[in-house]
């Protein structure tokens, strides 16, 4: 039964590996025809806004790219040289997608400038729009199951391009419905203005990416209510011990790495405290599939509870 199960999760596994990869794959592909239709939206009109928009499409294919190299090396297994495995690699990939979109904004903060300088009319404005309008749609459906998906499968690579993604398309809504009223107003100034708008908004957008890649690299812990809810396995599976002290988590990509003492009578054999760990570590996979757990054994007279406290409280 065990094996059967073991085996039923490899495979489990596998399924999610490839379901990431092929993904991660896809991203560079649809990531280069986003940036074909928006090169040709600005080539038509000759818009700085649209420049700017197409500027970011090109972070996203670099990021893409970088993403599914982040997404290989984290599904390496585990080796010599790696003992806890490789799935910080997805983190480095978020922290070169936020520096590139910082890189961007000043790129286009540099052309806003020129445009300000040699100020001219759009051409043919409505043709343009509709190519980019076109990008803008394939971008947000593919923004959205990225992050969808990234979130189900616990891969940063994919939720951070999902969110660049996503944030492209905020962008580039901003810029369509700009671009008409520049249009219809007849007011140029409008274009410049739009591109210094969509470039301190992928400005935030970046320093966001980066902050938060930063913080997972430096072992951040499960949240709150995750936190609650490994205590509250670890306190269902227990029986047979006296107390649980020391709970530490952290993440790494997909994987979440749980330690903690489990405090047993003193009396107790190694073979009836192994069972107990088996017991919990078997649960919190049922609950966390790529939790990796740690338990440090304690005699009783390394619990930091009163004695006679019950329910295997934790200190």
């Amino acid at each position: 039964m065990a094996e059967a199960e073991n085996t039923m999760a490899m495979a489990a596994k596998a399924a999610a590996k490839r379901k990431v990869a092929n993904l991660a794959f896809w991203s560079i592909v649809i990531a280069a025809i986003v940036l074909g239709l928006k090169l040709a939206a600005w080539y038509i009109t000759g818009s700085v806004a649209l420049y700017s928009d197409a500027l970011e499409s090109i972070v996203n294919v670099i990021a893409s790219v970088a993403a599914f190299w982040a997404i290989q090396v984290s599904h390496k297994p585990a080796d010599q040289d790696h003992p806890f495995g490789h799935h910080k690699a997805e983190y480095f990939s978020a922290v070169l997608e936020g520096v590139l979109i910082v890189l961007a904004a000043l790129l286009i903060l540099n052309e806003v400038w020129r445009s300000w300088q040699m100020p001219a009319p759009l051409e043919q404005p409505w043709k343009g729009l509709a190519v980019n309008g076109v990008a803008t749609v394939i971008n947000a459906f593919w923004g959205w199951t990225l992050i969808r998906t990234g979130r189900a499968e616990k891969s940063p690579a994919l939720v951070a391009d999902g969110n660049h993604i996503v944030t492209d398309v905020v962008t580039s809504i901003g810029v369509f419905g700009g671009l008409v009223g520049a249009v219809l107003t007849g007011w140029q100034i409008v274009d410049p203005a739009l591109a210094v708008l969509v470039a301190l908004n992928i400005l935030w957008q970046g320093w966001h990416v980066i902050g938060s890649s930063m913080d997972s690299l430096m072992d951040r812990a499960v949240d709150t209510q995750a936190h609650m809810r490994i205590r509250d396995v670890i306190s269902a599976n227990c029986k047979g011990a006296l107390e649980v002290h020391d709970l530490k988590t952290r993440i790494a990509g997909r994987a979440t790495f749980i330690e903690f003492h489990l405090v047993v009578d003193a009396d107790m054999s190694v073979g009836a405290s192994h069972v107990i760990c088996d017991r919990i570590e078997d649960a919190l996979k049922v609950e966390i599939p790529s939790v990796r757990v740690t338990i440090h054994v304690e005699p009783d007279d390394e619990a930091k509870l009163p004695k006679g406290t019950t329910a295997v409280p934790f200190a």
